[in-house]
């Protein structure tokens, strides 16, 4: 099947098998790498970007259901060279260690601060619960949000 998506603010149209997920799709036909496969089976929330501006796990669509969708990846948050206000907070606050879930804890993040631009570190707490890091402890992936959500 043919689809035509907009990822990070670039139109792209491909041929792709109607089983394809949009997370392979983003990663093997638009070449987006950020975007990471952690589970397939949407428990750890590693593939999660923004469709049509809701915070999702792009390992439970498929790549037909996006047709006609804008897309954006952890690739399309920075502009002009400067990191989204999430990304500076995740880096200044240490709410990184190895990386691996960092793009969807941080696209999750933005989706919660849309849904709830002042959250309690409890509403944080429970926001995330869907993107799992096996590294944190989750202590300063929460700071960097309230950092974000203060700024």
């Amino acid at each position: 099947m043919e689809i035509s998506v907009t990822v990070n603010g670039t139109a792209h149209s491909h041929d792709v098998e109607p089983r394809t997920l949009l997370v392979h799709y983003i990663r093997e036909q638009v070449g987006l790498t950020g975007t990471n496969i952690g589970c397939d089976t949407s428990s750890c929330g590693a593939c999660t970007i923004h469709l049509d501006g809701q915070s999702v796990k792009s390992c439970t669509v498929l790549a037909v259901q996006a047709d006609g969708a804008d897309i954006t990846t952890i690739e399309g948050l920075a502009t002009d060279g400067e990191l989204h206000p999430m990304q500076q907070a995740f880096m200044e606050n240490h709410g990184l260690q190895c990386g691996y879930c960092t793009p969807g804890m941080v696209m999750a993040a933005i989706g919660l601060l849309d849904e709830n631009p002042s959250p309690t570190e409890q509403e944080v707490r429970i926001g995330l619960e869907g993107n799992l890091c096996r590294c944190t402890g989750y202590h300063n992936i929460v700071k960097a949000v309230l950092a974000a959500a203060s700024a």
